[in-house]
């Protein structure tokens, strides 16, 4: 059995799927401030998501994410179909997936839940909301939940 470092000593791996220059922007504003260390890896749709998780190219030296940040409405391939691929695959349904989008409407809610989403949280419109609220994201996720161990 291997030794997995707790999250506080490693670096955490986070792929955020995300079409939205401003929201990558602060995301990045949010995450460098944190004691955790950690690094952000950021693909604009759907396609290239379930590309960077499965190492096509021109991901090949992608490293596994620790943790996902899901919008729901992106260009390609949608929120919805990522995450039920990645839900649905045996190498890839134990990362955490955090869906970070603007759909309030119940019915997203409801079935990014039956997809197995691990949480879902809508973006606020403010700008000092939307920080606290990644950072907040990032406090649960990166301090006080133990990830699962990384697989090759």
């Amino acid at each position: 059995m291997s030794t997995q470092l707790p999250n506080s000593l490693r670096a955490i791996e986070i792929l955020m799927v995300e079409d939205n220059p401003g929201d990558v922007r602060l995301t990045r504003e949010a995450l460098k401030h944190h004691k955790v260390s950690n690094e952000l890896h950021v693909v604009e749709d759907g396609v290239a998501a379930l590309d960077f998780l499965h190492r096509r190219p021109p991901y090949e030296q992608a490293p596994r994410p620790d943790l996902v940040l899901l919008d729901l409405n992106l260009p390609r391939k949608d929120g919805r179909q990522v995450l039920a691929s990645i839900k649905s695959d045996e190498l890839l349904k134990t990362i955490p997936v955090v869906i970070l989008t603007t759909s309030q409407a119940e019915e997203d809610v409801v079935r990014a839940y039956k997809l197995n989403a691990n949480c879902y949280v809508t973006k606020p419109v403010d700008f000092e909301q939307f920080k606290r609220i990644v950072q907040g994201i990032e406090q649960f996720w990166l301090t006080v939940v133990t990830l699962p161990p990384r697989q090759p």
